[in-house]
Formats: structure tokens, sequence, C-alpha cells
């Protein structure tokens, strides 16, 4: 009995190894999305005057602030600049100001004033995936957050993103972006 019982356990373990390394196997890669449509152009959508509606939640999937975002955003050449104005419900202002390079194969970099080091993505089909730290304000103090951050073309006026935030590996939440273009 006691035979059949440790191996019930070590079935049970393998089993629960082996589900935690296929999952971590299944991120989505941008590869995914090279068939998918419409094309994204990060030059020719965000260009102009985008206006963005979005939300935090935390690990347990509450609400904890809502924000509007107006974008005004202009290329030259591959050099662009995205000027971000947030607006958060509790009626607090910050503003982000992107300075993106595009490079060859649908590569990007980015900086920004609270951008730790520099941000770097690639695009793939519709989407773009886009990965950085940011330096972010809680509770009086700053600390350093990393994003995984996708966007989704849906058509040539709405994009979606998803970005999660991560502290030393542990999940603290996800945004929620719907940008609109004027």
């Amino acid at each position: 009995m006691k035979r059949h019982f440790s191996f019930q356990r070590s079935l049970l373990l393998a089993t629960v190894v082996s589900a935690t390394l296929l999952c971590g196997c299944s991120t989505p890669q941008i590869q995914d999305y090279a068939k998918e449509t419409p094309a994204l152009e990060l030059r020719d959508y965000f260009n102009g005057t985008l206006d963005a509606y979005g939300i935090f939640t935390d690990r347990s999937g509450k609400v904890v602030k809502r924000f509007t975002v107006l974008m005004n955003c202009s290329w030259t050449g591959d050099a662009g600049v995205l000027d971000e104005a947030f607006t958060y419900s509790d009626g607090t202002t910050q503003r982000r100001i992107w300075r993106l390079t595009r490079h060859a194969n649908g590569h990007y970099t980015g900086q920004a004033d609270d951008v730790v080091g520099r941000a770097e993505g690639q695009q793939s089909g519709n989407a773009f995936n886009w990965a950085y730290t940011l330096a972010l304000p809680v509770d009086g103090r700053v600390i350093e957050v990393q994003f995984d951050d996708w966007m989704y073309l849906m058509n040539d006026k709405v994009m979606l993103n998803k970005a999660s935030m991560r502290k030393w590996g542990v999940g603290l939440g996800e945004v929620t972006i719907s940008f609109f273009k004027r």
C-alpha cells in the first residue's frame, strides 16, 4: 500500500512539473501574428492625434485605476515622438514622451524619461510586442516594474493593448488600453 501511495505521489509531481513546463513554453511569440491583418505599421497608426482609455487591474483582477490618454504623435523618417498626456480617475495627471526609432525587420527601440534603459519591441502582422522597465511612482516612492506590452491593430482606427507588469518576476497586475485614432 505504501509503495502504491508513493507511486501516485510521484505521478502527481511529474504531472504538475510537466504542466508547469508546458505553460512556460506556451507564451505567445511575435511571429505567431505574421499573417494577421490588418498589417500594423507603427509610423502610420501612431501619427496624428489619438485618444486612449485604460484601466489598471491588480493581480486579483480588481480595477484599481482608470485613465484616459491624449496622444499627439509624429514621425520624421524612422524617428517618432509619442507625446502622451494621462488623466487618472483620481484627478492626477502625468505626461510621458516616447522617442521611438524604427530599425530593420520590424524592430523598434524607445526611450522616455521614466523608462529605465531602452525599450525593445518588434512588429509582425497586426501585432506589436514591447518590453521595458518603467520607474513607477507608488505611495511616495519609485519602484522599477517590468512591462510585457502587446498591441493588436483591429482596424485603421482601433488598437487594443494589454500589458502585464512584474517586479522580480512576480505578477503585479495588468494594464488594458483601447486606442482610437482620430
